[in-house]
């Protein structure tokens, strides 16, 4: 009965807004150069209540292939590179045009109600309505401050933009603080509660025979999207199973690796790209078969959830990296310690009330894609940028949520897997790439399981590991390693196969900080989406003391740039793995098809020594026993910053919610030297080449 009273009132109050927008649309009441902005965005608005009515009404169900690609060019198509630089979603355009005091605001209030799309498609007129009030308040600054200068068309003089830009700033702050109970639990409920079930219905119930079915959750839609559907529709049942059990079998292997109760769980969450829903569909069932639900969460829409701060949950090809990369500090204009940790209670309080289904949640599944063309982004003075203190915000709000989840839903109990597919922007190898990738993903793990054991019977004799780089790579760096009680029934390393990150590949520990110094550098390498060029780390007792890159003019950009994108804001990040990738097929495939540059981290950290940043790779889970298929207990799960957790005082100081990959590839690679208490050296790699007796067949590609 509640729940129909409070659809009445959005219904009632919804009409009201919306009436008041469609007014703006046809006279938006105040001087230029603001009556521009808010026609524009009143047409906007103006559209996605259309949609949200043709939606409501059944009658999108109805429409054809070409009149939903209609529908989704007036809503998107705002965000084409060539609309978006001379549009008010651009800061900097907005900048130029609404003037310092108010451009950034606005620019970020209209890229927020882009969230409105989706929010249409999910017939959430709880969010429709409140983000149009939002709207018409901003507008009613304007008003109000007509109204006190006594005028009807004059321009704002320079002390009323600043009153404005005041009252619209505590506007939207207001706005986040009061409706985070609608926010908050929106990144969290659809995780682990699957009657959640608007993405899984309309993968069980779309016909996946065309691409339409494609615009019905209104996300965005572009070649990649539509290329990749026609591609996965040609592909036989038996091929797209096989996919998918290669993808749910590495998520139960994980369990099982690891000592891990599966059938504890009752739920997973996929995460994976639009256009693969033939391999998700099947995912889905075979998960399923394993009495787990599949739960999805739609990829961030708004400032609050990280937009633009990377691809996560059900997600689309970026239309604009570039607008990503403007918007993803959007969150300074009301990020303070109120709001952080008005934040953190509701966090809190959505899970309590939900702990039961929290802890039944097994953890995500995810599906990466690359192959975009290697993105740099335009670094832009009009973009948000958070303050120090804000920063040191960030950085408190990602471990107090992290201590949070963990509370719900432990670490020690819940698994995850990773798999990778190249998209159709790869290039017109894309069929043969994706065909090598699949190939890839099946690879012989017993193969690797025995020529990796090698590798750590030598590591195991060391004190330490001695890594460094030939030709313009100048990476010199010496990892100190864990101590061993008993070799016989302990290991350094992990034997990694393809259960949790697929495809297999590697062997890695987390080091011992203290004694680990060094450079570490790469003359080009690809975190996430962006690109690195020379990046230097430097690090002292395991954490990082110095770092620069040459992606920009100045010293300080480049800074920054690291410090934003790969230190997450935090002073300094400990040494959190030391890798050694063994998957030369992967390798020799990069190589081959000229698409090194394109690789995701979890395909590249497998093509050479790589080196992680942050927390360690058993974050959370550092005392549940971990045991190779040798059956020796991997013991080298802490560090001295990890260990912090065990004491009260410390705890908060334990975790930074970051680990990044950074690989360094077989050709910039010298050698791989274990270094022995004894004095003995044992070379596992020379000049780029596996050297150890036992590991010369991974030579094979790097040498054909």
């Amino acid at each position: 009965m509640r729940q129909l009273e409070r659809q009445e009132e959005y219904e009632e109050r919804f009409a009201l807004v919306s009436e008041r927008v469609d007014q703006l649309k046809e006279d938006a009441e105040v001087p230029d150069p603001f009556a521009s902005y808010f026609k524009e965005v009143a047409a906007f608005l103006g559209l996605v209540k259309k949609t949200y009515v043709c939606v409501a009404e059944g009658a999108y169900e109805r429409l054809s292939l070409e009149e939903r690609q209609k529908i989704h060019a007036d809503l998107y198509g705002r965000l084409e590179p060539a609309v978006y630089e001379a549009s008010y979603l651009n800061p900097e355009y907005a900048e130029e045009t609404l003037g310092a005091e108010l451009g950034g605001m606005l620019s970020m209030l209209y890229a927020d109600l882009l969230s409105t799309i989706p929010d249409a498609f999910e017939e959430r007129l709880d969010l429709l309505c409140i983000w149009n009030e939002l709207f018409v308040e901003l507008h009613g600054c304007f008003v109000e401050e007509m109204q006190e200068m006594g005028t009807e068309t004059g321009a704002f003089s320079g002390e009323s933009l600043k009153w404005i830009a005041g009252n619209v700033k505590d506007a939207i702050y207001w706005f986040y603080h009061d409706y985070a109970e609608s926010f908050v639990p929106d990144t969290i409920l659809p995780m682990i509660d699957s009657s959640y079930d608007f993405f899984t219905k309309w993968i069980e119930e779309a016909d996946l025979s065309g691409n339409a079915y494609l615009y019905r959750i209104g996300a965005p839609v572009g070649k990649n999207e539509l290329l990749m559907a026609d591609y996965l529709r040609k592909m036989p049942q038996d091929q797209i199973d096989a996919m998918a059990h290669t993808f749910t079998e590495g998520y139960r292997k994980g369990f099982e690796m690891a000592g891990k109760d599966i059938h504890a769980k009752k739920t997973v969450k996929i995460e994976a790209p639009l256009g693969m829903e033939r391999m998700v569909k099947a995912a889905m069932a075979q998960f399923a078969d394993m009495g787990l639900k599949t739960t999805i969460l739609r990829e961030a829409t708004i400032s609050l959830y990280g937009r633009g701060g990377g691809k996560r949950g059900y997600y689309s090809v970026s239309p604009n990296r570039q607008y990503d990369y403007d918007h993803k500090d959007d969150k300074a204009y009301y990020f303070d310690k109120s709001f952080v940790e008005r934040r953190l209670e509701v966090m809190r309080d959505t899970f309590e009330k939900e702990k039961d289904k929290a802890l039944t949640f097994g953890g995500p599944a995810v599906v990466e894609v690359f192959g975009e063309e290697p993105f740099a982004p335009v670094n832009k003075e009009a973009n948000a940028k958070y303050s120090d203190k804000q920063n040191s915000l960030n950085v408190y709000n990602a471990v107090e949520s992290g201590k949070i989840t963990n509370t719900y839903i432990p670490g020690e109990s819940y698994s995850f897997t990773i798999i990778a597919y190249p998209l159709p922007a790869i290039g017109d190898q894309f069929e043969e790439i994706f065909a090598k990738t699949v190939e890839l993903n099946t690879l012989d793990y017993e193969k690797y399981q025995t020529i990796q054991q090698h590798i750590i019977d030598a590591l195991d004799q060391g004190q330490s590991v001695h890594v460094t780089g030939r030709g313009d790579n100048h990476t010199d760096i010496r990892v100190q390693l864990h101590p061993l009680a008993d070799p016989a029934k302990e290991t350094i390393f992990e034997n990694c196969v393809a259960d949790v990150n697929i495809p297999v590949g590697e062997v890695f520990t987390s080091p011992v900080l203290e004694g680990t110094n060094g450079v570490l550098h790469v003359t080009q390498v690809y975190l996430g989406e962006l690109c690195y060029k020379d990046l230097e780390v430097v690090f002292t007792d395991g954490k990082i003391t110095a770092y620069d890159c040459a992606n920009f003019e100045t010293e300080a950009e480049n800074k920054k740039y690291i410090q934003d994108n790969v230190l997450y804001h935090h002073k300094t990040l400990p040494l959190g793995e030391f890798a050694i990738g063994t998957n030369t097929t992967a390798y020799r495939m990069a190589r081959d098809y000229d698409i090194a540059d394109k690789l995701p981290i979890l395909i590249a950290e497998k093509t050479g020594p790589h080196f992680a940043v942050g927390d360690t790779c058993y974050s959370h889970a550092e005392d549940v026993p971990m045991y190779n298929p040798d059956g020796k207990e991997v013991v080298a799960r802490d560090n001295s910053v990890s260990w912090l957790r065990k004491d009260p005082k410390t705890a908060d100081q334990a975790y930074f919610n970051c680990h990044t990959d950074i690989t360094i590839p077989y050709d910039e690679l010298g050698d791989i030297v274990v270094e022995c208490a004894d004095g003995r050296k044992i070379t596992i790699l020379s000049q780029g080449r596996f050297v150890l007796p036992g590991t010369e067949e991974l030579n094979v590609e790097l040498e054909r």
